[in-house]
């Protein structure tokens, strides 16, 4: 109850969650994202009263159902009562008659308490439904968003992977180049041995 008066659950869980989401604007429609974390506060609340708004429904089908009963128990004895003063065949008849409908309203109502229970059903499946929907489409985005990222982890590992090896390529020339002697100074030092290797030869 809200100020004395009785609210109906939906209500109160809509007030609820409007009072704990923050305010969006009306030019902009929901995200999927949006609209699955609303679906998520919503059963949070829904969970967080269940049992207790099971207990009150079944206390009130059960008083309906009581009070229906009561009342064609009443037309039933009333039936009787008119049925022992009368005397006359026309009287007896549509009191049978009476009998009879009282007997299918009975059985009627029965069908319609069954019949409601079936539609509260498809109803709350139809909002479920709708809810399942949503989560999928956010789940699918989730996906899409993984498998981008996915793809742009991988193309930066293969980009940082070619500029480490570039580097150690460049690493290893630059050593080398250091290490080993200008190449004027090794064709002179060769020239020298092999003039040093052939002047003695002609000598002798």
């Amino acid at each position: 109850t809200l100020g004395g008066l009785s609210v109906p659950w939906g209500q109160q869980r809509r007030a609820l969650v409007a009072s704990l989401l923050p305010p969006c604007p009306t030019s902009r429609l929901p995200t999927p994202q949006a609209a699955f974390a609303h679906l998520a506060l919503a059963f949070r609340c829904d969970m967080f009263t269940l049992q207790q708004r099971v207990e009150v429904e079944k206390r009130a089908r059960d008083a309906a159902e009581e009070n229906i009963q009561e009342e064609l128990g009443q037309c039933r004895a009333a039936l009787e009562r008119l049925g022992r003063s009368c005397a006359s065949a026309g009287c007896k008849e549509t009191l049978e008659q009476l009998q009879h409908n009282l007997a299918v309203l009975s059985a009627a109502v029965e069908r319609a308490t069954s019949a409601a229970e079936k539609l509260g059903a498809v109803h709350q499946e139809a909002r479920m439904s709708r809810a399942a929907e949503v989560m999928v489409q956010h789940v699918e985005n989730l996906k899409r968003h993984h498998m981008r990222e996915h793809a742009e982890l991988e193309e930066m590992k293969r980009l940082i992977q070619q500029n480490s090896r570039n580097r150690q390529l460049a690493e290893i020339q630059e050593a080398a180049a250091q290490c080993s002697p200008p190449a004027p100074l090794l064709q002179g030092s060769a020239r020298r041995r092999v003039s040093i290797a052939v002047i003695p030869k002609q000598l002798l």
